[in-house]
């Protein structure tokens, strides 16, 4: 078992560590490890039950064949291109964040790129995984990623879990020293290695205003924000009716783009699996190179 903390919420060195609190025997090191216990440490780090309740968390697809898992493949979306580097790479397994599987399947067939991909796992015996909203949650998941763009004094969930107030949905932070929009503007781009965002500046505000509050939100940020009470909101999109209402209430607005807010969270995690994982042999863990925001600006 592991306790994962966050060391430092500075900008440029975001460091992840365990610690261990487990008085159990060491684990002999061996080749590969058994897909039910990658699954036990995924929920180590992230309960499926912290997942909103609309949500399709969890292992999606399990072989019928069980075999070790070797190589993991973590995406932000499993499209058809992911599913073919995965193919290409020879992974065991896929943690895709958001759930390929998420409506009902009524079949598997080759109509639909979704039943293709459910298809191809099946056939190949490749596990597919997703934490999704638990991740959004969790103490060092994506919405603690997504707040450290900015320097951070504080920060607490907009939404509180009602077992734990100190992780849920959002989160509303306080910045530390002194920051203008523009500066805010400039920062995000160099964490998140976006070349542009969307801004949308508050009503009889400008670049210059300073910025002593924020908010975020990894994805759709439309209902988690609504209400809060910020300066900047910080998320991959929203409405245009809640953007406009948030810039008559002197609040600003920085759209990502959805996955664009969620994507570079994906190597701060291969880390932390190889942290829990350690005690296995040649664990590969790859971040796709092929996900990418369907969106893109020409």
């Amino acid at each position: 078992m592991f306790n994962l903390y966050k060391t430092s919420g500075n900008i440029s060195n975001i460091q992840y560590r365990a610690k261990a609190i487990s008085t159990s025997p060491v684990v002999r090191k061996m080749a590969g490890i058994a897909l039910s216990v990658v699954v036990e440490k995924l929920n180590e780090f992230a309960p499926e039950n912290l997942a909103e309740k609309w949500d399709n968390v969890g292992l999606l697809i399990e072989p019928f064949t069980k075999r070790n898992v070797n190589k993991i493949l973590l995406t932000n979306d499993l499209t058809e291109n992911v599913m073919s580097e995965a193919m290409a790479r020879g992974s065991d397994m896929i943690i895709s964040y958001h759930p390929p599987i998420f409506a009902p399947l009524k079949r598997i067939t080759q109509k639909s790129w979704k039943e293709r991909i459910v298809s191809i796992c099946l056939e190949n015996k490749i596990a597919l995984y997703s934490p999704h909203t638990s991740w959004d949650s969790v103490t060092n998941g994506v919405n603690d990623w997504l707040a450290a763009a900015l320097p951070l004094a504080s920060a607490q969930p907009v939404l509180e879990n009602l077992s734990n107030p100190s992780i849920g949905a959002g989160r509303l932070c306080v910045i530390q020293g002194e920051l203008t929009l523009g500066a805010a503007i400039d920062r995000i781009k160099a964490y998140t290695k976006l070349k542009d965002l969307k801004v949308a500046v508050a009503v009889n505000r400008n670049l210059e205003s300073p910025i002593r509050t924020f908010s975020v939100c990894a994805g759709s940020g439309t209902s988690v924000l609504k209400g809060v009470k910020a300066d900047l909101y910080i998320t991959g999109e929203m409405f245009h009716h809640d953007v406009l209402d948030a810039n008559h209430q002197n609040i600003h607005v920085i759209l990502l783009n959805h996955s664009n807010s969620e994507r570079g969270y994906l190597p701060i995690f291969r880390e932390i699996l190889r942290n829990m994982l350690k005690d296995y042999q040649a664990i590969q863990i790859d971040v796709s190179e092929q996900d990418a925001d369907p969106l893109q600006t020409y």
